[in-house]
């Protein structure tokens, strides 16, 4: 394994029953960055997660962390990662600093260091006025806060996050999405797990794809937005009557469907464009063209870049059906009664 990765799968499976929830799934995760795994409801990103940290068992394939084997390795393993799971695992009838405190003593600190170490993480993740109000009075986006920062106490090389911003609203969610750009900045490597197309927009500088639990499309953002063309056509018409024209000359120049947006006088068209700008404005000129030629006026014409969402669309064809029996719970098998923070399950501790 390349010591410049910090997570390494080949054929990675995990079988429930009949149901292959995780069907070899192959990883290359760099380290010191942000990696996102992109998917749909059941699609297998939590069992994967669950593999990598160790909780789950693989039937199949092989997984290494910073060269460590999931299996052989497991204690190794867990010594340099953490995870934090789609809901706040402290204790929500401590206060912020007592669930730090009880936690950094678990994990070896002792109480003046204990003490110093909450301070810092209560006042950088912007806790501090909050640090001695019982958790269960935090607002969703603090419950998160808090939970980051009780799984990086001992600053973890590998930072599992798995749906880190579910349920929040948009100024909570950038709080955290600041939380873990400082997080990598730090030297650690985050696996993100997420639905949200515009999280791994923002953080992640690669995505895998995957869908009933297999890896369908892996690369950067451009790389992914060009597999599935160079970008989309925007018309918009001075005369709603003749949409019909532009549809038929827009399909005939593009060689692609076109949709009818629900204002009567715009259309949109996929260009393919053989995956490079240059064929996609040559493609798009042409089309601009007919229209002209055609005698139907424009008043707007632009070429986009295709979203991640119109990426995400085009790839799982909304054709995922729950797969993943641990994706279809709210994580709270990862979790309960006190979770899963720092370098250890915290069940297996209290133990």
């Amino acid at each position: 394994m390349s010591t410049d990765l910090a997570i390494e799968t080949t054929g990675l499976v995990k079988v429930f029953g009949e149901n292959r929830a995780v069907d070899g799934v192959d990883l290359r995760v760099p380290a010191g960055t942000v990696y996102g795994l992109l998917g749909p409801n059941g699609a297998g990103k939590t069992t994967t997660v669950k593999m990598l940290a160790t909780l789950l068992r693989p039937d199949g394939g092989e997984a290494r962390v910073f060269g460590m084997d999931v299996l052989k390795d497991a204690d190794a393993v867990r010594g340099r990662v953490s995870l934090t799971g789609q809901y706040a695992s402290v204790d929500e009838d401590l206060t912020g600093t007592e669930n730090l405190l009880l936690l950094a003593r678990l994990l070896g600190h002792s109480r003046a260091a204990a003490r110093e170490r909450a301070a810092q993480l209560l006042s950088a993740f912007g806790l501090s006025e909050a640090a001695d109000r019982q958790v269960k009075n935090y607002s969703g986006g603090m419950r998160r806060r808090i939970d980051i920062a009780a799984s990086i106490l001992n600053t973890p090389d590998l930072l599992f996050l798995d749906e880190p911003t579910t349920g929040l609203d948009p100024r909570s969610r950038n709080q955290v999405w600041d939380i873990v750009r400082a997080v990598v900045s730090q030297g650690t490597t985050v696996l993100l797990t997420t639905q949200y197309l515009d999280e791994a927009d923002q953080l992640a500088s690669r995505i895998a794809v995957i869908d009933h639990g297999r890896v369908i499309a892996e690369g950067t953002k451009g790389e992914l937005k060009a597999s599935v063309g160079s970008g989309a056509v925007h018309v918009r018409l001075r005369d709603a009557a003749q949409r019909p024209d532009a549809e038929r000359v827009l399909t005939r120049a593009l060689g692609a469907a076109v949709q009818l947006d629900a204002d009567p006088v715009a259309l949109t068209a996929r260009v393919n464009g053989h995956g490079t700008d240059r064929d996609a404005a040559e493609q798009a000129a042409r089309a601009l063209s007919e229209l002209a030629g055609a005698g139907i006026t424009v008043d707007n014409f632009a070429l986009g870049q295709p979203s991640l969402d119109e990426v995400f669309l085009a790839l799982t064809d909304r054709r995922s059906t729950p797969t993943d029996p641990t994706d279809l719970t709210d994580l709270t098998d990862l979790t309960e009664p006190t979770g899963t923070t720092g370098t250890t399950d915290r069940k297996e501790t209290l133990a």
